[in-house]
């Protein structure tokens, strides 16, 4: 049972991700790669996020480009209960929308014995400034210890 609810919440990501894109995400592609990223000064936003796609093998998801920065900012790891803390930590901070919800409801569900790591990420994202909503693409030359300074983001 362990392994299935990973998995379980790892296909519906996955089978989810495109309508979401379609149905929500109005913005353009970013059109960026990792290799565009690394060329970021060593103390950017952009660079530290191509370290974090380089490092876990990914590539920027078109209209889904914040997400991998909420991991950057946040220092979330990519487990399924880190994925869930970090949404609980975006809620903290003011983000709402369905799909959030529906992570924190299945997240909750699913992995009960996480809860407290859901708590605390949600405490954090509380006394963070709110930066989930930021144009992040006009960001990235930005240092990314004086962004988490700047909207009291602590790490997870």
């Amino acid at each position: 049972m362990n392994t299935l609810r990973y998995i379980l919440l790892e296909r519906l990501y996955e089978w989810s991700k495109i309508p979401y894109r379609f149905l929500f995400k109005k913005e353009a592609p970013w059109d960026i790669s990792v290799k565009d990223l690394l060329k970021y000064p060593l103390e950017s936003l952009g660079y530290h996020l191509g370290c974090f796609l380089l490092q876990h093998h990914f590539t920027p998801e078109p209209q889904l480009e914040d997400h991998d920065i909420y991991h950057v900012l946040t220092g979330s790891g990519i487990t399924v209960p880190d994925e869930i803390a970090m949404q609980f930590y975006l809620f903290g901070n003011g983000k709402r929308s369905m799909y959030l919800f529906m992570v924190l409801t299945l997240g909750t569900f699913l992995f009960p014995d996480h809860i407290k790591q859901f708590w605390n990420a949600y405490k954090k994202g509380r006394k963070a400034h709110a930066f989930y909503h930021l144009n992040f693409l006009k960001l990235l030359q930005q240092p990314l210890t004086k962004l988490q300074y700047t909207f009291k983001i602590t790490t997870l």
